[in-house]
């Protein structure tokens, strides 16, 4: 069995560790997930050298990506998206709302949003009034308010 490699996070990573901490790793971890995204560096003497160098940096660019989180989750707050469906005779859509129509009409609205953000366990199929979860950032969920009426 391969043993395990010490790198140092560049980024957040979810279940291993915040930015700059030095985890232990598989190496087939670090070489096919972690390096080629830049989420992690190689934890060489040179590298652990810079350790506080790189922690600062790292720092600053997660301030500024919750800064930015904030301001979108803001905008997101005061928009609300109408799409409309056709419908049968029993108010039973046609198809149903995904993501991907939803991430459209916020484009439409002048928000830009990534559909894979956003948590919807189903398609909606429904008519009415939702409200869909959004994570922006890992310490920033929003609410997207979604109305789908008749056609």
């Amino acid at each position: 069995m391969a043993q395990a490699i010490r790198v140092i996070l560049k980024e957040t990573v979810k279940n291993l560790g915040s930015s700059g901490d030095v985890a232990r790793v598989r190496p087939g971890y670090a070489r096919n997930f972690l390096l080629p995204r830049g989420l992690a560096i190689p934890a060489t003497d040179a590298n652990l050298s810079r350790v506080d160098e790189l922690k600062r940096a790292a720092l600053a660019v997660a301030s500024k990506a919750r800064a930015e989180a904030d301001e979108l989750a803001r905008q997101i707050g005061a928009v609300t998206v109408t799409l409309a469906r056709a419908v049968g005779d029993d108010e039973r859509m046609y198809g149903s709302v995904t993501s991907k129509d939803v991430e459209e009409a916020y484009e439409r609205a002048g928000v830009k949003i990534d559909r894979r953000k956003i948590t919807l366990a189903a398609p909606i199929r429904a008519l009415g009034e939702f409200q869909l979860p959004i994570r922006l950032h890992p310490e920033v969920m929003a609410e997207l308010k979604v109305v789908v009426t008749k056609k």
